[in-house]
């Protein structure tokens, strides 16, 4: 998977902020947003400007995705920045 060339079935779902997470946090997110899209792999989006991520892209979407799970991924991606935990055992 690479973001630089997206597939027909990738798509980024941006959040609505940026959070802190830690390279641990980031993995945890990106294994918890591919298991609940059911999308074959996952990749968080980091800013640019100060490392923060802050949205992930799937590829291997069977449909697109629901605002619901969008909404879920980032509450998960908060969770990992309101606890500064690693996301292990999430699942």
């Amino acid at each position: 998977m690479s973001r630089a060339e997206p597939k027909g079935d990738c798509v980024d779902l941006l959040f609505g902020a940026s959070y802190a997470i830690p390279d641990p946090g980031e993995v945890a997110l990106e294994d918890y947003a591919r298991a609940f899209a059911r999308a074959r792999a996952a990749e968080a989006i980091r800013s640019e400007d100060d490392g923060t991520v802050r949205g992930v892209h799937l590829c291997g979407l069977s449909a697109a995705a629901a605002p619901t799970v969008a909404a879920e991924i980032e509450a998960f991606a908060r969770d990992l920045r309101d606890h500064g935990g690693s996301g292990l055992g999430w699942s």
